[in-house]
């Protein structure tokens, strides 16, 4: 099984948002539980009251009261989840052959575990508004909340999803202010208008969601945003050294939380090791000796014999496009009209090249040398 790409996870049309964000709390809960006041059951909270009563977004500098509130504990145990998929025959074409990105999960009291699995899973069935309608992936969510976990924890997960679906509404509308046509190409203005979208964005997700509910959600991802806001403006700066600027940009890395810091060593590992080969490649004096090389910096031997073969038909190539121009140029001093030329030249160069790839290879090198 396969899982969706990230960016198509993350993405949800703004129409689509609106018709979700206009149904309110119709689809958040099972039938029976929307019941409106004057229908006869004076038991039975309206819409106006069912959603209040369960908010996951507590005031601020409070958190919800134990037992009753979402459980964003990341050791906590689960004692129920959604299924991995969804089988054989799922709503939406863009889903077959997939795994469920993330899950819903209850607690052993009940309460729902929000951590970044929760929003995973939300974006996964929301990714597919307009390739289905935005009635049948809410109600998918729905109905797996509901047929999978507690009451409780379902009932706070589509309340989670009700807060999520109002951020996305207003992150989209935030994100849509137009840069000034004027500036837009100014490297300083570029850099301000990001940090104020950074900070837009921190702000919104602050007065949706509660504490626990911003931090599992967006925690990983701010802290790689102001990593990042933070290298490029270091980069910037013209009253630093490059040493100074390198540490710097280090000590901001090793702010960011373990499994980022991880990631991000292992992307400086491979970029440095990328480097070094290809300078190797460019100064080895011959094919074997880059190949042995490459193996000395720690390359597989079947790679490296694979980089040699490439090199070794590279040379053959540009010794024979050697000879090629050499033949040209006497073929420019023949005095031949033009068309009669340009007939010898193709000849010439169906002759050295009769290789499809390298006849490629050869007008390429025409055009950027300006040859005919």
């Amino acid at each position: 099984m396969r899982h969706r790409q990230f960016l198509q996870r993350r993405w949800l049309a703004p129409i689509a948002l609106s018709a979700i964000v206009a149904g309110g709390a119709m689809w958040l809960y099972p039938p029976g539980e929307t019941t409106r006041a004057g229908t006869g059951d004076r038991d039975a909270p309206d819409a106006q009251t069912v959603v209040p009563e369960l908010s996951l977004q507590p005031q601020a500098g409070t958190k919800a009261p134990t037992g009753t509130g979402p459980d964003t504990s990341a050791a906590a145990p689960i004692a129920a989840r959604t299924p991995e998929t969804l089988g054989s025959a799922p709503f939406a074409r863009s889903l077959e052959g997939t795994d469920i990105d993330g899950a819903l999960k209850a607690d052993a009291n009940g309460r729902l575990i929000v951590d970044l699995g929760t929003r995973d899973f939300f974006d996964y069935f929301l990714s597919t508004v307009g390739e289905v309608s935005p009635e049948i992936a809410l109600e998918r969510i729905r109905a797996l909340a509901f047929g999978h976990l507690p009451h409780e924890a379902a009932r706070q997960a589509m309340a989670l999803l009700d807060q999520y679906l109002d951020y996305k509404q207003q992150a989209l509308a935030l994100q849509a202010a137009p840069l000034d046509p004027a500036r837009q190409n100014d490297p300083a203005y570029q850099q301000q208008m990001l940090e104020k979208a950074f900070t837009d964005l921190q702000q919104l997700r602050q007065t949706v969601f509660s504490p626990d509910a911003h931090r599992a959600f967006f925690g990983m991802e701010e802290a790689y945003g102001e990593y990042t806001l933070a290298t490029l403006d270091i980069a910037r700066r013209t009253d630093l050294t490059d040493g100074a600027k390198t540490a710097l940009i280090d000590w901001h890395r090793n702010q960011l939380p373990e499994p980022l810091l991880q990631t991000e060593r292992r992307l400086l590992e491979t970029n440095e090791e990328n480097r070094q080969r290809m300078e190797t490649m460019k100064t080895a004096d011959s094919p074997e000796n880059a190949g042995q090389q490459l193996m000395d910096l720690g390359m597989a031997p079947d790679a490296a014999a694979d980089v040699t073969a490439y090199l070794r038909e590279r040379e053959d190539f540009d010794a024979r496009y050697r000879q090629y121009s050499e033949a040209l140029a006497q073929l420019k001093e023949s005095g031949l009209a033009d068309a009669d030329e340009a007939a010898q030249q193709a000849r010439l160069l169906d002759q050295y090249f009769p290789d499809n790839k390298k006849h490629t290879w050869a007008r390429l090198k025409m055009l950027g040398s300006n040859q005919p």
